[in-house]
């Protein structure tokens, strides 16, 4: 039995729905992520610069490996508008083993295409 590759869910803030659908695209067409989810309607309230914050923003979880963690890291990173944007890796302990199946496989170019 093949041993299924680590997976990971990746939690970001964005500041608005079109910055998270380009992160989103940029991941996913890149195979970085096999998948990624937009929850817009977020408030958050963060310290930043010695002052207490508030801003509406959206939320995305992306599912990709943990090896393909750092590269996603650094993707999102670079392309984010933040000065210091939440990107945050989060191991998947379990799951159902076909979805875990099909991470694995749409992050290494495996997956069926189209």
């Amino acid at each position: 039995m093949p041993v299924r590759p680590l997976v990971r869910l990746v939690y970001v803030t964005a500041p608005n729905l079109a910055e998270a659908e380009s992160l989103a695209r940029l991941a996913v067409t890149r195979r970085l992520a096999a998948c990624a989810n937009i929850l817009p309607g977020m408030r958050s309230l963060y310290w930043w610069r010695g002052q207490l914050e508030q801003a509406d923003e959206v939320v995305l979880v992306l599912k990709t490996t943990a090896a393909l963690a750092g590269e996603l890291t650094q993707a999102l990173v670079q392309a984010h508008s933040y000065d210091c944007p939440c990107v945050v890796v989060l191991p998947i302990e379990g799951g159902h083993p076909a979805f875990l199946d099909w991470i694995a496989a749409e992050t290494d170019g495996t997956g069926p295409r189209g």
